[in-house]
């Protein structure tokens, strides 16, 4: 018989896994669509004229981030923002992982110079998208587990 705590940790991680390949997948599309704004400060433009066009924040960090002062108010601004404008907020571990999936790796520049993937929008209120629906799920049941901005760890490939 396997042990409960051994269950389900693995159907959390393997819910964990499909809500990351569906937020991929999602991302891709939105890229694609030209209906997802990538940086903190452009995304703070879109939120402060058409926030009713956002469906879906992601607010996305290392480990390395966590002593970033800075980069921990715009978190929280934005989280607070969200959360008082009904957007859906995620937040996502895997900086280098979202830099594969989108093409923003350029080994020409420095670290400095790389696009600032930190806060990502998805805006189409139009967006009926299978994944978005995934994804929100995800945030919802994460919420009604007390956990107010929901976590996803996108992994490496």
């Amino acid at each position: 018989m396997i042990p409960e705590e051994t269950f389900d940790s693995s159907v959390f991680e393997n819910r964990m896994q499909s809500v990351g390949l569906a937020l991929e997948e999602l991302l891709l599309i939105a890229q694609k669509q030209q209906s997802l704004t990538v940086g903190i400060y452009e995304s703070a433009k879109v939120l402060d004229v058409d926030p009713d066009s956002v469906v879906l924040c992601v607010l996305a960090a290392d480990d390395e981030d966590e002593d970033d002062a800075a980069l921990q108010i715009h978190f929280t601004l934005l989280q607070a923002f969200c959360w008082d404008n009904g957007i859906t907020i995620l937040r996502v571990w895997g900086i280098q992982r979202l830099q594969q999936l989108l093409g923003v790796v350029d080994t020409n520049r420095n670290q400095e110079e790389q696009r600032d993937l930190h806060c990502m929008l998805v805006t189409n209120p139009q967006a009926d998208h299978c994944r978005l629906h995934e994804v929100g799920t995800y945030c919802e049941e994460s919420r009604r587990l007390d956990q107010w901005v929901p976590e996803l760890v996108l992994q490496e490939r």
